[in-house]
């Protein structure tokens, strides 16, 4: 997908309904990746500017809603604490991840025709 324009727009936003109440978006995306590239939660949250609370419901949901859990936790202390997506976690951010990629591709340029024709001070065309 073309990110000619500022601040990388056209884009393409995708929440992937699974089952009732079991979703996965941008933000839980966000969210593995950040796990994945951090080993940790809190961490994770900072880098997206989610609180440490929200950060752990939403690693708990997603841990409840799949066969298996996608995030390992081991609680802080003396040693440390630390998270790692398990493979399951990488498959299904990687799932995610290609059918946002695809999605994208199929979109391009029909996005960019409809932002061509965005006004570029944001106000509404004269009649």
């Amino acid at each position: 997908m073309s990110t000619a324009r500022a601040g990388g727009f056209p884009r393409l936003w995708l929440r992937l309904d699974l089952a009732p109440g079991v979703s996965i978006g941008p933000g839980k995306a966000e969210l593995l990746r950040g796990i994945d590239e951090t080993g940790s939660i809190s961490a994770a949250g900072r880098r997206i500017g989610m609180s440490y609370k929200r950060a752990w419901q939403l690693v708990d949901a997603l841990n409840r809603h799949f066969t298996a859990p996608l995030v390992n936790a081991s609680r802080g202390g003396a040693h440390g604490g630390g998270a790692m997506l398990t493979p399951l976690g990488r498959d299904v951010l990687a799932a995610y991840q290609a059918v946002q990629a695809a999605a994208g591709e199929c979109a391009a340029a029909t996005l960019d025709q409809l932002a061509e024709r965005v006004a570029a001070d944001g106000r509404p065309a004269q009649q």
